[in-house]
């Protein structure tokens, strides 16, 4: 059996925080809001691979109303859903994930995302795409208030 997974984020970026995505801090003058590190691109995967086994969502399995997960690494997050992903018999197959930003310029720090998330999702084999992209100056993204991520898992049912 396969499925396929979506997961969608969006943070708003503010001075007082550092931007951190994929597990990367990436040299910026704001940082994202959010209850843990405001990680996007972390917490659209989770989402993804959560919903591609019909596991539910971030916000269920890590609600933003306990403190357990208050400024924790999104890599700790997404290490827990997955390990709750396999138990129930499912493998990455791939995942493909666009960052929406109009800055800072990410294609510097791609490759390490990369390997962050390739760590946790499938440590023997890559299978994991990261690209970015701009909203050319539209909406709350291309202003420079926020970021956005979708990404997209298939997994497949191994057991």
């Amino acid at each position: 059996m396969i499925s396929v997974g979506l997961g969608i984020d969006a943070h708003p970026l503010v001075e007082s925080k550092p931007l951190i995505l994929g597990g990367v801090d990436v040299s910026f003058d704001k940082g994202l809001d959010g209850h843990s590190d405001g990680d996007v691109l972390t917490h659209a995967v989770i989402d993804a691979v959560l919903g591609g086994s019909i596991g539910g969502d971030i916000g269920t399995m890590f609600p933003s109303t306990d403190s357990r997960w208050k400024d924790i690494s999104s890599l700790i997050l997404l290490k827990q859903a997955f390990d709750k992903v396999k138990k129930e018999g499912w493998m990455l197959s791939n995942l493909d994930a666009t960052i929406v930003a109009e800055r800072p310029l990410l294609q510097p720090f791609i490759h390490r995302m990369i390997d962050n998330l390739d760590r946790i999702l499938c440590p023997t084999s890559k299978r994991i795409n990261i690209k970015a992209t701009t909203m050319d100056k539209m909406g709350f993204v291309g202003r420079g208030e926020g970021i956005s991520v979708l990404a997209i898992a298939l997994l497949v049912k191994t057991i």
